[in-house]
């Protein structure tokens, strides 16, 4: 069967040698994007449809594709909507990277429709398990607790809040019995956020706190609350609604438990009672704090489980929930509680969140390397910033370096020493982006607040604020003789800028994903840019024209991309774990440098193009020869995924940001 992609048709389904279809009369696309075969319609919201199709990428592999065509009216409201969509994207492309959240695998525009990709998760609901097999035992919930808080701070440490979590956004995939994080709620944030209006509801009525129900605000605090209220509902079958009394102020979850015949340990339930505190402030204020009380209370045991026909796990054999992996937060990992087995049933998907903040720390101080042998290169590990690490970059005269981050700061350090030398001030939002001019005078800067900055070095000053983009900055670059500056962001957009006025030269604009990286060739021909749509496209400097998009060879967004000094050659870094080489004249790939275990999140070549460094969320740096492919060292101190590297000229130093927070500067002569 062939499926109609009009999203206004009511009968999409159509025999497989039909040109049209026989309800709308739309012409078919048998193959979208010449890879994914759209089997069915699963699901529709305010964003448009769900289909479940085949990858003939990927051996046929089932995904599931959400097609963007909103129900809203108005240009502001549509322009907002694209903007919320891409935001999804974004959010799904970085906590994709957990093995509880379904994978982001492509973005992209046809027949000027958006589409996203992502993961097949095939398996229940808790919803459905409950509803199939009964209430959920303590021991049950203890295992849902388990399973997903360490789940909750890896999407907060994302600066995420999910906002929607139900138990029908939990879905216990089928391959492995683990719990799964999905729906990040577009269609909530569509309905929520292109209106405008206060007090718009956020989340589902009974499971959303009331810092949310009113106000329309989440905090990690948020989620917390949503969890136990799912906890109490898997417990009695009883909306959370029917288990709380306004007149006295206090829930009736464990009055209706014990009335049902279940039982539950005090200290679990103290546990859930102190998750469901009306007042933010009196609630959990994060995971890690419920982990430590959970922690202790699974030192004990359980309550008396419920009958048997009630608790059809209870004499299953299980599997225990996984320890955290590379990217994941390192909390210690709690004590492994039995899961239930269940059969396969529905599939979902998952969209985005809201920005959160996390506590600062002490800033400007060097910390001395681990002892970790005569092998440790790490000079010294800068600390400074209270937030993620996403950009650094060493000057051209190799005396400092600038790092930004999450925190919304640039810091400038003695290369040499690891002294903090300065604080930049002036971006409203997070750092994404920095380079330093060829004279090492002026430095530019990316951000969240959709505005390039310059900042003048030596004394520190904001020389001039560029705006043009519409979206996050993501990438900038100095070229030629550090009079002009190249720059992509989540827009669509590539950016000329002339730097003496302040106007942007030119604007390339036919990308159907979100750029990541720009790079310009040494000879000042070229812009390339590379981004969430897997693609790298090279575009003329002198008349703006798309002179070719290189072959798909990257199965994952392309991050981070480099030309090599001899204007010959491009590199690139992409979220498929892998590095390639290309010929630019060609546009075939030379090498593919693999090694990496997670997402490859930035690279820097040596200036002469015989080194290449790789930063990833495994947590590592490598070192490799350009011309063999061999791996030359692995740099592995950071403790969280690296997001940017930066090779001095000389080749003896790199610097390295984290999301671990720190600035790391290597040896590696």
């Amino acid at each position: 069967m062939t499926c109609c992609l009009n999203p206004e048709c009511q009968q999409p389904q159509n025999a497989d040698d039909a040109e049209f279809c026989l309800s709308c009369g739309a012409k078919l696309i048998p193959i979208l994007r010449g890879r994914y075969r759209v089997m069915r319609p699963i699901g529709q919201g305010g964003f448009g449809k769900t289909y479940l199709a085949m990858d003939s990428d990927r051996l046929n592999a089932p995904c599931v594709i959400k097609q963007f065509s909103p129900q809203v009216k108005g240009t502001k409201s549509l322009d907002k909507a694209v903007q919320l969509f891409q935001q999804e994207a974004e959010r799904l492309d970085e906590l994709g990277e957990h093995p509880q959240i379904p994978t982001l695998l492509a973005y992209f525009e046809h027949d000027q429709r958006l589409y996203l990709v992502q993961q097949f998760v095939e398996g229940q609901t808790l919803l459905q398990e409950t509803l199939q097999y009964g209430h959920f035992g303590e021991r049950r919930i203890r295992e849902v607790l388990v399973g997903l808080l360490p789940l909750l701070k890896f999407v907060h440490d994302h600066q995420v809040v999910h906002r929607d979590i139900t138990p029908s956004n939990i879905i216990r995939r089928a391959s492995d019995h683990k719990l799964v994080l999905i729906d990040f709620g577009v269609a909530k944030l569509l309905s929520a956020e292109t209106t405008g209006q206060p007090g718009t509801r956020i989340g589902t009525e009974g499971y959303a706190p009331m810092e949310q129900l009113r106000g329309g605000k989440a905090y990690p605090a948020s989620d917390i609350y949503s969890l136990a209220a799912t906890c109490i509902f898997l417990m009695t079958h009883v909306k959370p609604d029917d288990l709380y009394d306004p007149m006295e102020g206090r829930w009736l979850w464990r009055d209706r438990l014990y009335q049902q015949g279940g039982n539950i340990s005090n200290a679990i339930a103290q546990i859930l009672d102190k998750m469901l505190k009306d007042l933010v402030s009196e609630r959990y204020p994060s995971a890690d704090a419920v982990m430590r009380d959970l922690r202790s209370a699974l030192s004990r045991p359980s309550a008396g489980a419920l009958p048997s026909s009630a608790n059809p796990s209870a004499s299953q054999s299980h599997q225990p929930t996984s320890s955290p992996t590379a990217g994941q937060s390192r909390s210690t990992p709690l004590a492994p509680v039995a899961s239930p087995s269940a059969p396969s049933g529905q599939v979902r998907s998952q969209s985005g969140g809201a920005a959160i903040s996390k506590p600062s720390v002490p800033a400007g101080r060097i910390s001395p390397p681990p002892s970790s042998g005569p092998g440790n290169r790490c000079l010294y590990t800068l600390t400074g910033h209270s937030r993620w690490v996403m950009a650094v970059c060493i000057s051209p005269d190799g005396q400092s370096v600038a790092s930004g981050g999450l925190d919304d700061a640039i810091r400038v350090w003695n290369l040499e020493t690891g002294s903090l030398i300065q604080t930049l001030k002036g971006h409203t939002k997070p750092v994404n982006c920095l380079s330093i001019s060829p004279d090492s005078r002026m430095l530019a800067s990316g951000g969240d607040d959709y505005t390039i900055k310059l900042w003048n070095l030596t004394n520190g000053s904001l020389l001039h604020t560029l705006t043009g983009h519409s979206n996050d900055v993501k990438s900038v670059a100095f070229y030629g003789v550090g009079h002009l500056l190249a720059s992509g962001g989540e827009d669509r957009t590539a950016r000329i800028w002339q730097l003496a006025t302040g106007e942007s030269l030119r604007v390339f604009s036919n990308t159907a994903g979100m750029i990541r990286s720009v790079a310009v060739s040494p000879d000042s021909q070229l812009l390339a840019s590379g981004g969430l749509d897997n693609q790298i496209k090279l575009w003329s400097l002198k008349t703006g024209n798309l002179i070719r998009t290189l072959p798909r060879s990257h199965f994952g967004a392309v991050n981070a991309i480099s030309i090599a000094p001899n204007s010959k050659t491009l590199i690139s870094g992409s979220k498929d774990k892998t590095i390639k080489i290309w010929n630019l004249t060609t546009g075939e790939v030379i090498r593919t440098f693999s090694g990496h275990t997670d997402s490859v999140n930035a690279i820097a070549l040596s200036t002469d193009g015989k080194t290449l460094v790789s930063g990833s969320s495994d947590t590592t740096i490598r070192l490799w020869n350009v011309e063999t492919g061999d791996l030359k060292a692995t740099l592995s101190d950071h403790i969280s995924g690296v997001n940017a590297v930066s090779i001095s000229p000389n080749g003896y130093r790199i610097a390295s940001g984290s999301s671990d927070n720190t600035v790391k500067v290597w040896q590696v002569r």
